[in-house]
């Protein structure tokens, strides 16, 4: 059997169902270019707005014109049929990662060649390993490039927004202050096509951190291993940060995981203590988290102070031989 091309008027009837579905999920869209990932004009900011056209009301950016509304966007697709959709990520509750592939004549990231990645969803998998998590299943759109974008819901209580290259090499975030180009939309005569239509699950709290907490830059002087005499130290260190994880107030105690995580992690780095012994202990303090009413889970605490732990190593605590912390 031979399939046949979409029609001119199927292809304009698809980017309208397309914009209604989203929608339908509760997530606003807004005029994309056709054939392209830019705005529809107006494309000028708040501040240089002329006041005229679509802006005689007041300013219309993308930013403005967003809605869920299906009969504006009706109104607006017919009029505008070859418009691409934009999804503006923190007005839909979204976090969307995109994981890109390395592009033609471009250098691949210094982290990408050190582990050998030459697409983002590698680069994400490997962020995933050191927390000792994995990457959750949620709603998936393949990008017409070969990349992917993980569409996430945002935390609770947070408002993470757009980074470029923060996680890793070949990944981005769109968040609050950002949008994507919407599934259904083409570029490249390809389309930005749904391969996982699961509901978006939140995103994960080793992510969050991930995104939240900035790592000190790691040291580049030699660790200094000190000798048994310092192990008072290190056990007091260690008692240290159990008691703040113990002691955290309601509404602190993934930052209170997370610091302590980082603390201990140094003494790792320092070749004082073992990940194993290290994350055990912490875990041990943790469990007046996982078994009170704050709605801490033994995954999302593990994952919390096993990258603290990660992040610290990297930046090794320097002890001298009499049991105290260098400079």
């Amino acid at each position: 059997m031979t399939l046949s091309s979409p029609t001119p008027r199927e292809r304009i009837e698809a980017l309208r169902d397309a914009a209604l579905a989203c929608a339908a999920r509760g997530w606003p869209v807004f005029p994309i270019r056709p054939g392209a990932k830019k705005p529809a004009p107006p494309l000028h900011h708040a501040d240089r707005c002329p006041g005229t056209g679509p802006c005689r009301a007041g300013h219309r950016g993308w930013e403005q014109r967003n809605t869920t509304d299906p009969a504006v966007i009706g109104r607006h697709w017919r009029a505008h049929p070859d418009h691409n959709i934009g999804l503006p990520t923190g007005p839909a509750g979204l976090l969307v990662v995109d994981l890109d592939i390395l592009k033609p004549g471009k250098a691949l990231p210094e982290d990408c060649t050190r582990w050998g990645a030459t697409h983002g969803a590698q680069m994400l998998a490997r962020l995933a390993t050191e927390a000792g998590e994995s990457v959750p299943d949620t709603f998936t759109v393949r990008t017409p490039s070969g990349g992917t974008h993980l569409y996430f819901r945002q935390p609770a209580g947070q408002r993470l927004g757009s980074t470029r290259g923060t996680l890793a090499g070949l990944i981005d975030t769109r968040g609050w202050g950002g949008y994507v180009v919407a599934p259904g939309s083409t570029t490249r005569d390809r389309a930005y096509a749904v391969i996982n239509d699961r509901a978006p699950v939140e995103v994960p709290t080793w992510l969050v951190h991930r995104l939240t907490v900035r790592p000190s830059p790691a040291v580049s002087a030699p660790r200094e291993i000190a000798p048994a005499k310092v192990n008072a130290y290190v056990n007091a260190a260690l008692t240290g940060e159990q008691e703040r994880i113990s002691t955290a107030p309601s509404g602190q105690h993934n930052r209170a995981q997370w610091i302590a995580g980082l603390a201990v992690g140094q003494l790792i780095g320092a070749g004082q203590l073992d990940h194993d012994t290290a994350l055990r202990e912490l875990m041990e303090a943790a469990q007046v988290h996982i078994t009170g009413p704050c709605g801490c889970t033994e995954r999302g605490v593990r994952a919390a102070i096993a990258w603290g732990l990660t992040v610290g190593a990297r930046n090794p605590r320097r002890i001298n031989p009499q049991g105290r912390r260098t400079a």
